[in-house]
């Protein structure tokens, strides 16, 4: 029995220390391609490129930001139905998502804080470490499936716009979005009758159903499109750049940057953007990504830390007026 406890601690840790050097490797060589990409850069240039963005562009893509962020309150609230708690309001999962998601991703450590701040927020609901793990994996799901459906979607149209980062033959590429696509066409064949779980005892997560794997994609979709549309509609027509390249690179952006564990995905989305989209308007290219990570990461993780902060502050008063009463 021990042999057996030591020997699965013993996998889980190569399987961590694994995780750990390929991120390192991923972020070793996205900051050396950002370095390259940055020589040279005129600062100056890049302000005044920042500048010239139109108002109305600024508003649409501050519009787009927060459909993105909406759609990814979706992401609890299905999660809460998929584990039996659709007794909970909407505004609980909505509270629950949004202050955690933008704090994890600024901090790099997602699973680690994710699952602290929903349990902050769950708790007084009910909702134990068990469902809280639940909520996360399931959460996690329709974040991967609906990127994983749209980088095989957008590199089957655009296969030039990643071979920029990979360096791999456009037929290549396509091979792989199609390789992509039948897997989770496959995935979702397998879990179509609904009895599919992972895990054991308390622990266990039932796997979405092939119907309910459709809705996390569609939410996945959205979430994804509407944050990679807020990015193209900062870029200026000057630089001549496709929808479809933009989605393309900045998929492949958003999954190397998670996987980097950096926070925010900072030096590796900004190298993968750069270096797919870049060329001879790198300040005005930067300019975007300033403006940017402004929208989409700042700002929500400053509302974040504070609402968080806010509900905290809001509970230990109540629970200092009942002891006081």
């Amino acid at each position: 029995m021990f042999g057996n406890i030591i020997e699965v601690m013993r996998h889980r840790l190569t399987l961590r220390l694994l995780g750990i050097i390929v991120s390192l490797a991923i972020a070793v060589v996205a900051f050396l391609a950002l370095s390259k990409a940055l020589k040279g850069v005129d600062l100056d240039k890049v302000l005044a490129a920042m500048r010239m963005v139109e108002p109305m562009a600024v508003a649409l893509s501050l519009g787009l930001v927060a459909i993105s962020y909406g759609s990814l309150t979706l992401y609890d609230w299905l999660a809460l139905k998929m584990i039996g708690r659709d007794d909970l309001p909407y505004r609980v999962a909505a509270l629950a998502n949004f202050t955690s998601y933008p704090i994890a991703h600024g901090t790099g450590a997602v699973l680690l804080v994710s699952s602290a701040v929903r349990y902050r927020i769950y708790a007084p609901h009910g909702i134990g470490p068990g469902g809280v793990a639940r909520i996360c994996f399931l959460t996690g799901l329709t974040f991967w499936l609906g990127n994983l459906t749209a980088l095989g979607l957008s590199t089957l149209y655009a296969p030039d716009a990643i071979s920029q980062i990979d360096q791999l033959a456009p037929e290549i590429n396509r091979a792989l979005a199609i390789a992509i696509l039948v897997g989770i066409v496959g995935y979702v064949f397998w879990t179509w009758n609904g009895t599919r779980t992972l895990g054991g005892g308390k622990w266990s997560v039932p796997v979405p159903s092939g119907r309910n794997v459709f809705l996390q994609i569609g939410i996945g979709l959205i979430d994804l499109g509407a944050a990679a549309l807020s990015m193209y509609v900062l870029i200026p027509e000057t630089m001549n750049v496709g929808v479809a390249q933009v989605v393309v690179v900045f998929i492949a952006a958003t999954l190397l940057g998670f996987a980097s564990h950096a926070p925010a995905g900072i030096g590796v989305f900004d190298a993968t953007i750069l270096i797919g989209l870049g060329g001879a308007h790198t300040e005005e290219l930067l300019a975007v990504l300033l403006l940017f990570r402004l929208f989409y990461h700042l700002i929500p993780f400053v509302l974040s830390l504070a609402l968080f902060g806010g509900v905290e502050a809001y509970r230990n008063l109540v629970k200092q007026k009942r002891l006081e009463a």
